[in-house]
């Protein structure tokens, strides 16, 4: 049997090389992107006391041994999120990070068990404002990367259009043909509807489930072709840390940006209300427990934070998700320096 070649192996390495210095040049582009907005760069801690609390979500547990012996569970954030708010709660008003983060149960050509997030908030600023941020992000990655287009499994995006604005029930009448807003307290409903679309419906399957699979395989292949999409207005439901929309508190004042059919960023209205967040968490960890059979701890020093935040709205974008579609990479492991080893897999 032929071992396969490692990483650093110089061919490997050698064709990979252009996709990592376009990566250097959009990262580059990055910093001086939100220099010139104002923001401070923070580094935040990798090891937090939860692994966050949203169900899907699986982090990589340690465990931290004192100098008395004494020992107690840790986890590498599966999101600098939480430590960003903290920070707003301190009094910064605009930040970004770099941040690595780490993730279990995920590895594809869109996923990486070690990834690099790019987050950033603005203290009271609305949401358009961050979705405008990412539409100057998108250009200037495509600069960096000396990019006219964006191309992935033979989708193509051009960076330097305005983003198509969308509702996601406008989303699920346009792609599935589906009125998802009559049906937001109906799963037997929704489950029909997915199964007249093709989708394999399960018992076990909730409303949140359908709503995913729905979305993974109708709604988001459709989504950032030709000019990039956000898509708007989840329900709250799938929203668990976003504050509620003030006109229709059915749905969240979340949107997340779409190119080539790829999920790049999720943004949202902070929700500060601890007692509500504290109830969303525990919701959350109870269908995780379904599901996974475990849960994660709840970070009280956050929820103590929300008390002290101000008004504020943040993103997460997959920072190697955008370096692919800007460097024309086919998978993730293509634009990452050093790659998580795995057994049994070449690059």
């Amino acid at each position: 049997m032929t071992r396969a070649s490692p990483w650093w192996a110089r061919d490997v390495y050698a064709d990979r090389k252009p996709f990592l210095k376009g990566r250097a040049a959009i990262a580059a582009a990055t910093r001086r992107f939100f220099a010139a907005e104002g923001f401070a760069e923070v580094e935040t801690a990798a090891l937090q006391l939860s692994g966050g609390n949203e169900t899907h979500l699986s982090a990589f547990a340690t465990e931290l041994i004192g100098s008395g012996g004494e020992r107690s569970r840790l986890y590498l954030h599966t999101s600098p999120e939480f430590s960003c708010k903290k920070l707003l709660a301190a009094g910064e008003e605009r930040i970004f990070t770099l941040a690595r983060v780490f993730r279990n149960r995920e590895r594809s050509a869109l996923h990486h068990p070690e990834f690099t997030m790019l987050e950033w908030y603005r203290a009271d600023a609305p949401t358009l404002r961050l979705m405008e941020d990412c539409a100057g992000l998108l250009a200037s990655a495509a600069r960096a990367a000396g990019a006219t287009d964006f191309a992935w499994m033979g989708r193509v995006c051009d960076p330097f259009e305005e983003p198509q604005i969308i509702s996601v029930c406008d989303a699920f009448a346009t792609h599935a043909s589906i009125d998802l807003e009559s049906l937001l307290d109906d799963r037997d409903g929704l489950a029909r509807a997915a199964a007249r679309d093709g989708i394999r419906v399960v018992e076990d399957d909730g409303w949140s489930d359908l709503f995913s699979k729905i979305m993974s395989e109708k709604i988001e292949p459709m989504l950032g072709r030709e000019r990039p999409t956000i898509l708007t207005d989840y329900p709250v439901s799938e929203a668990a840390l976003a504050r509620a929309n003030a006109a229709d508190p059915r749905f969240a004042d979340r949107f997340e940006l779409y190119v080539c059919g790829v999920e790049l960023a999720n943004g949202f209205a902070e929700l500060t209300d601890a007692a509500e967040q504290r109830r969303r968490f525990e919701a959350q960890m109870q269908e995780k427990r379904r599901i996974y059979g475990e849960i994660y701890p709840i970070d009280e020093d956050f929820l103590a934070a929300l008390a002290e935040m101000p008004p504020a709205c943040g993103v997460a974008l997959g920072f190697d998700r955008l370096a692919m579609l800007a460097t024309g990479a086919e998978r993730i492991e293509q634009v990452l320096w050093t790659p998580v080893a795995e057994r049994g897999t070449a690059l």
